[in-house]
This record gives structure tokens, C-alpha cells and sequence, in this order.
């Protein structure tokens, strides 16, 4: 492993972002791919749409072609993970305002001011548990507070057991970055770093 470098997504990174879930992301029989991680911005009615495509066109492929339409759109959102010139991870992170899914209700009701959400990492095999999503979460902070956010949170399930393929993150990776629980509901914790 070469130094990790972490970017925030943009339009000249979007191939970048197709090659990492076109040929890295999921390669291990992770049960939530495929995906190139659209849900967290997608309705409900988006989804069925997206969903009844797949018989069609197939899954990766129907999932990719939306991908590429919400990238073109920046409505996808957060940072790649590089190693060199590879993209080996990512991370969903964006306003609590621009995620359709994937905030629950309750994080909705218990904000604290403007608050960036992460939703999701997907790291490639051989590069997890080398402290590249605790890497992500400092630099999503560090961008927050300097765009005058007030919080950011993730939404962690409540686990006693490690789980390579939990795509939120842990109670305990919150933690370690700082982060102490908000609220919890239905097995799900609001984890919270306030930024001063």
C-alpha cells in the first residue's frame, strides 16, 4: 500500500468513481453489492423504477446507468480513496438534507444545527482494517467545520459483533474518531461529533 490519499468526489473524478465499483468495490461476495451507492439519494419510487429495470438490463448495469445520470447531476456526493492513482475506497457524506434515504426519521427530529450525514463506506478487499474509514471520517469532519457545519453524524446498528461487510460504520469507528451517541432507536444509534 502506497500513501492513502482521500478526495472529495467531483465531475473529473466520476471515472475514477465508476472504475472503483465497476472493478473493485464488492469483489468479495459482499451481500450488498453490486452497487455504486445511488439508495441514499434516491426515492422510494426511484428505487422500484431502478429496480424493475433490472430484468431488463441487469442489475450492475441498470444500477451503473443510474450512477452515471445521478453523478452527471451531482447528486451523489463524498470522497474517494486512492491508493496512487487507484481508487480503492469510498464514502458516502453529504448535508443531512440532500439524502432522501438513509438518514433515519428519528436523526431528522434530534439535529443539532446544519449536519453532514455519512451513509456509507465500501472499501476495497485487502485495504479494510488498515484505518482508512477512521482516515475518511477525519477528513469529512475537518471539511464540516471549515464550511461552518455544526455536527456530522453516522447511524451505526447496534452490534456486539464485527461485520467486514457493515457499510454505516461501527459504534466503535465512530468512537475512536471522537464521536459520542445522540440518540438511538429500533437498533440504530445516532453517532455525533459536535464541531467547535
Amino acid at each position: 500500500m502506497r500513501s492513502i490519499i482521500i478526495k472529495r468526489l467531483s465531475s473529473q473524478l466520476i471515472p475514477d468513481y465508476l472504475d472503483f465499483f465497476d472493478n473493485r468495490a464488492f469483489t468479495d461476495d459482499n451481500p450488498n453489492g453490486p452497487c455504486y451507492c445511488t439508495s441514499p439519494n434516491q426515492s422510494e419510487e426511484e428505487i422500484r423504477q431502478m429496480v424493475s429495470e433490472f430484468r431488463i438490463y441487469g442489475v450492475k448495469e441498470t444500477v451503473r446507468r443510474y450512477a452515471v445520470e445521478m453523478l452527471d447531476q451531482n447528486k451523489i456526493q463524498g470522497y474517494l480513496v486512492y491508493d496512487g492513482e487507484m481508487s480503492v475506497g469510498w464514502c458516502n457524506a453529504s448535508d443531512m438534507e440532500n439524502y432522501i434515504g438513509f438518514v433515519p426519521e428519528f436523526a431528522r427530529k434530534n439535529t443539532c444545527g446544519k449536519t453532514i450525514s455519512i451513509v456509507c463506506f465500501e472499501i476495497a478487499p485487502g485495504y479494510r482494517g488498515k484505518g482508512i474509514a477512521s482516515a475518511i471520517i477525519d477528513r469529512v469532519c475537518d471539511d464540516a467545520r471549515s464550511e461552518g457545519y455544526a455536527a456530522v453524524e453516522g447511524y451505526a446498528d447496534l452490534s456486539d459483533k464485527r461485520n467486514e461487510f457493515d457499510y454505516k460504520g461501527s459504534v466503535q469507528l465512530y468512537q475512536k474518531a471522537g464521536f459520542t451517541e445522540a440518540a438511538r432507536e429500533n437498533g440504530q444509534v445516532i453517532m455525533r461529533k459536535v464541531l467547535k
